[in-house]
């Protein structure tokens, strides 16, 4: 593993660019990049300005070693991906170590259940419980840190047994290796709040991104241990997530607001990996953005979020927030020293409202009334 070594004269500037963002941040957007094979055309070999161009938009970038090792010279605020408990088919450790691997009471070995296709899946899920196992995780991890990342992205985060499948991608309850029993939910989510915590206890400086299931429930211990162990909740499509409904129910919507509350109250912050496909569903989870950010938050999307293609919403300024949210005829709402934001949630009526002064769009449209139909928002410039 290489290691990226930086001069102290080009840290110190750097360091400085971050304060800077983060100052800008309280009145803007604090972008999250996955930066996965298809944004490789911008880093393969990128300008001096391309460069600082990716330094100044985005906040964090999700990479992947051994690819991005030699980028961070110029772009060191990544994060490293590892999966949680994926041991990968063909892999030197399915091939070594077999006890690893999760099996059903038959003996057949289970799997996280993605890009399942004729009977298998490409991941094998591993026995988050084994200890063995957990230390060759960290050493790995310790490995592509010592590149120079800023932390780590934690991927498949998922405190339910219903992410362990056969290779068909149907649940299956793994067998126990500590008890000789099917596996419980409760044993599943303490191991994974177990591991999650011991991975905090060996990096303690380092920043952690969990991505992890937001519907499980708050009240559960084990959940509050693992998000305790992070420094930011990655929400997966945010809440451009078509599952969200409205209400309080599993999936809805002010289910998702009281979890995100929950974050911040632990003094956790929120990266939204929105998957925004239109102009509408950007603006969407731009405003949700706004309405619940904490002074960390981050949004992230891949349309309208490369350097070829950037959306010009990104770089709103509306300034410090003025109150937290509160609810406005019918709608969310949160007010800033220099504009507002406006939220329709799922499932509701769509609403035409008059604005006490002229507004500018994020087009640059003066607007004197506002109309948002159902998972919808607005973010709009004011005097």
């Amino acid at each position: 593993m290489r290691s990226a070594r930086r001069c102290l004269g080009i840290t110190a500037l750097l360091a400085l660019h971050v304060l800077s963002a983060r100052a800008a941040g309280a009145a803007g957007v604090e972008f999250f990049l996955i930066a996965d094979s298809s944004f490789d055309q911008f880093t393969e070999n990128p300008t001096p300005d391309a460069q600082q161009w990716m330094r100044t938009h985005y906040a964090r970038m999700l990479a992947y070693s051994p690819y991005f090792d030699r980028r961070l010279a110029w772009f060191p605020d990544a994060w490293v991906y590892k999966d949680l408990y994926a041991i990968y088919v063909g892999s030197a450790n399915a091939t070594s170590h077999p006890d690893w691997i999760l099996r059903d009471v038959a003996g057949n070995r289970l799997y996280i259940p993605y890009a399942c296709r004729n009977g298998t899946c490409p991941q094998y899920a591993a026995d988050v419980g084994n200890s063995d196992f957990r230390a060759q995780w960290i050493a790995d991890a310790r490995a592509m840190l010592a590149a120079g990342y800023r932390g780590l992205f934690v991927d498949d985060v998922n405190l339910t047994l219903e992410r362990v499948s056969d290779g068909d991608g149907q649940p299956v309850a793994p067998h126990d290796p500590r008890t000789g029993q099917a596996m419980t939910e409760w044993a599943w989510r303490r191991s994974m709040a177990d591991f999650t915590a011991q991975i905090r206890s060996a990096f303690p400086t380092a920043e952690i991104a969990h991505n992890a299931l937001w519907f499980i429930g708050d009240t559960d211990p084990s959940v509050q241990r693992e998000m305790a162990a992070a420094d930011w909740a990655v929400l997966e499509r945010g809440v451009n997530d078509a599952g969200i409904r409205g209400g309080d129910g599993t999936f809805g919507f002010d289910t998702f607001l009281a979890h995100v509350d929950f974050i911040h109250g632990m003094g956790r912050s929120v990266a939204y990996v929105a998957g925004a496909r239109s102009r509408r569903q950007r603006e969407y989870g731009l405003a949700a953005l706004l309405l619940l950010d904490a002074g960390r938050d981050m949004l992230g999307n891949q349309r309208g979020g490369a350097p070829n293609d950037w959306w010009s919403g990104y770089d709103v300024s509306l300034g410090p927030p003025t109150v937290d949210r509160y609810r406005w005829a019918g709608l969310l709402r949160r007010d800033f020293a220099g504009g507002l934001v406006l939220l329709n949630p799922p499932d509701g009526p769509s609403q035409r409202l008059a604005l006490a002064a002229p507004c500018m769009d994020l087009s640059g449209r003066t607007r004197r009334t506002v109309r948002l139909r159902a998972a919808s928002g607005a973010v709009l410039r004011c005097p």
